[in-house]
């Protein structure tokens, strides 16, 4: 068994090291962080989403980003075996909402330091502060690295595990990009793909800070509803956030990058039909005939909506609600179906979750995870381009390719 060194400390990293431990290989794991695993420190909102409880084909059909080439990786090691790997190790986990499994503890440093534990009693050196400079080939195959301390590490096998270039203060600042380009890799060119989006009206920043949940969010364009999201949003200073947005951005990155004019239309009452949510503003307005209109909407809105929703709406706020014609009722249940911005941007790839983008899937044997180009190179995690909506797809992305390519490296 040989010398595997492992670049990066996130959770690909650390389960590749894992892996390659477990194969009998003697493993260094470079982390140019203070500390292993700051990604999946802040991932699920300090909770660690650490997987979804689906079937693989769902799976699959997550990852918008060449989700097919996940498949042997999901079949040798699945959200099943990554729930019981954590429980062998003392770690359980619970299923939330929508399949989202976390660790039953809600603390994401309870993932990190279960996998510090198993990696110490696994003999796997973990070297943090240490930043690579160059990874060294000689025909074709891996030799050694070094790092910009200029230590040299002699390697059969080196993975990479960078991360992508989305939030650069936990260590993932596209540096693995770097490496692969230099050993003959192709970069597919970088997007964000899970990021907030930046909206054209001003008035958002009235709603900053307002969260809702269960809500509707379709992408508009040309005309045409292109896809859906339901669940929850949160709106920020500069526009749109949370799960939904996200999970729609990578279409709107798409579209904005081919110029196109780009809506996100909001149905703030998506499980009512238009008849029913008319009934339903009716009857509030016979509730509160004698009051003004900004105060009879409470029980319909949250209080930040309703001055914005009354203004779309070309409706006097001061007006009594016994006042309020037909039309104006209309153009209300319009607002409340159809709350539309648009969008003039992505937030920047150093704001996002994943990143669209990568090593081209094309150059990386699919069943082992290693360069079809270098001997003894392989690649694990977001360095990939590889991308999946939110709900612990990612995270499961990185855990079944660290998990092939520590197997195959450690051969």
């Amino acid at each position: 068994m040989g010398q595997v060194v492992i670049v990066g400390g996130g959770a690909a990293g650390l389960m590749a090291a894992v892996s390659a431990a477990n194969q009998g290989a003697k493993v260094t794991v470079l982390e140019k962080m203070p500390q292993i695993g700051k990604k999946l420190l802040i991932t699920g909102k300090g909770r660690c989403n650490i997987t979804n409880n689906c079937d693989i084909p769902e799976l699959i059909k997550n990852m918008p980003g060449n989700g097919l080439f996940l498949y042997s990786a999901f079949n040798m090691f699945d959200n099943h075996d990554i729930v019981d790997f954590l429980s062998q190790w003392g770690l359980e986990t619970k299923v939330e909402r929508g399949g989202r499994v976390f660790p039953a503890t809600d603390r994401a440093k309870d993932v990190v330091d279960t996998f510090s534990n198993i990696l110490k009693t696994l003999a796997v050196q973990i070297i943090t502060g240490k930043r690579v400079k160059k990874i060294i080939a000689a025909d074709n195959t891996i030799t050694s690295l070094v790092t910009w301390q200029g230590e040299e590490y002699k390697a059969n096998a080196v993975i990479l595990a960078t991360g992508g270039a989305s939030y650069p203060a936990t260590g993932s600042s596209g540096d693995g990009y770097d490496f692969a380009q230099n050993l003959g890799h192709t970069i597919i060119p970088i997007k964000p793909s899970l990021v907030p989006l930046e909206v054209s009206e001003e008035w958002v920043s009235e709603l900053q800070g307002l969260s809702l949940k269960n809500v509707s969010a379709s992408v508009l364009c040309n005309g045409k509803n292109l896809t859906t999201e339901f669940g929850e949003m949160l709106f920020t200073h500069y526009g749109l956030s949370g799960p939904i947005i996200l999970s729609l951005s990578k279409k709107v990155s798409e579209l904005l990058a081919q110029g196109e004019t780009v809506f996100i239309d909001i149905n703030l009452k998506p499980a009512l039909t238009e008849d029913v949510l008319d009934r339903r503003i009716q009857r509030d307005f016979e509730k509160f005939s004698r009051k003004q209109i900004k105060n009879s909407l409470q029980e319909l809105l949250p209080a930040k909506l309703i001055p914005v929703i009354i203004d779309l709406a070309y409706i006097d706020p001061d007006k009594p609600v016994h006042q309020i014609t037909k039309q104006e009722r209309q153009r209300l249940l319009h607002e409340l179906q159809h709350f539309t911005f648009t969008i003039s941007n992505t937030r920047p790839v150093s704001e996002a979750i994943v990143t669209a983008g990568g090593v081209n899937t094309k150059e990386i044997n699919t069943k082992t995870m290693e360069s079809k180009l270098v001997k003894g190179l392989f690649f694990a995690g977001e360095v990939i381009d590889i991308d999946g909506y939110t709900g612990g797809f990612n995270l499961q992305a990185a855990f079944s390719t660290g998990y092939v390519a520590g197997m195959f490296a450690a051969k």
